[in-house]
């Protein structure tokens, strides 16, 4: 039942969150109290206070340390935690932002429901943690310089949960599969408006949500393939692990080495709305303004 699922849910996320939040911080040579603001994101439990309070009580943090917790961006909370954060070091440029990402969609799991949408999460979707740090200067990483956000209109109801006493029931519209049509304008646009050609850039980190939508926004935004090589990665290793996939697709470019100082790219989640959370910037090092310091997961 749902309590049953919540209460594994909160355990899980204790247990798990800690370590992977302590590797983004030594990776970033940052302790606990140099963090101003905890980004929480989640779809697949809940907890209040959210699991911001009980890191700073547990993890050292400092008490002034502020929370953003996001619960029902479901995918595109990645997304939208990269951009909170880039917003909050623009207006603290010495801040640094702490972003997790919690998701345990093994917990939606609902063995007697063969609904379309149930099915297909059952074998698209995987448990992940992970977490980042955005700093306000210094480090090596993405410069975050833009960001933006899309809602296809009239699509709310084609992604979404029916909350019942069993747990969340995910429903999916056969329709979602299409929706990079309409999002590859909105990356042109924002693109443009920095004056970039989203088609042009040298390193892409999507939200993996399968490989119908990384095919469909390869053909759309005439990109080879293996552009997405990051996301594609993360999909084929862990299955779909809704807003953790873009922190580890970010992980991946790390990983690889980084890009080539000045590099630019794009960073995007998709998720329920239809909803479209987009940054932009460069690789650089150190970055001199908000960036993408660290990532682990």
């Amino acid at each position: 039942g749902f309590e049953e699922r919540n209460t594994l849910y909160q355990a899980e996320a204790k247990a798990r969150v800690p370590a992977v939040v302590q590797r983004a911080l030594d990776d970033a040579e940052l302790r606990a109290t140099d963090i101003d603001v905890i980004i929480y994101v989640s779809c697949t439990g809940f907890m209040m206070p959210s699991l911001t309070a009980w890191l700073i009580n547990e993890m050292g943090f400092s008490s002034d340390t502020r929370q953003i917790p996001i619960a029902q961006l479901g995918c595109a909370a990645g997304g939208a935690a990269v951009n909170r954060a880039h917003d909050f070091c623009t207006a603290y440029p010495e801040a640094n932002a702490l972003i997790v990402a919690c998701e345990f969609c093994s917990l939606c799991y609902q063995p007697t429901d063969l609904g379309i949408g149930s099915l297909l999460s059952n074998g698209l979707f995987g448990d992940g943690v992970a977490a980042a740090v955005v700093r306000g200067s210094g480090g090596t990483g993405i410069t975050l310089e833009r960001n933006g956000s899309y809602l296809i209109p009239k699509t709310e109801d084609w992604i979404a949960y029916d909350v019942r006493a069993t747990g969340f029931h995910f429903l999916l519209d056969k329709r979602v599969p299409t929706t990079m049509e309409p999002l590859a304008p909105a990356l042109q646009q924002l693109a443009g408006l920095h004056g970039w050609n989203a088609s042009e850039l040298d390193f892409y980190i999507i939200h993996a949500g399968g490989p119908r939508i990384l095919d469909d926004l390869s053909k759309f935004l005439q990109v080879p393939p293996d552009a997405f090589r990051f996301s594609r990665a993360t999909l084929t290793e862990y299955g779909n692990i809704a807003s953790a996939v873009v922190l580890d697709a970010l992980r991946r470019l790390f990983d690889e080495g980084g890009a080539h100082d000045t590099a630019r790219g794009l960073l995007a989640g998709f998720g329920p709305g239809i909803t479209a959370e987009m940054s932009l910037g460069r690789w650089s090092r150190p970055t001199e303004r908000a960036g993408l310091a660290e990532a682990a997961v």
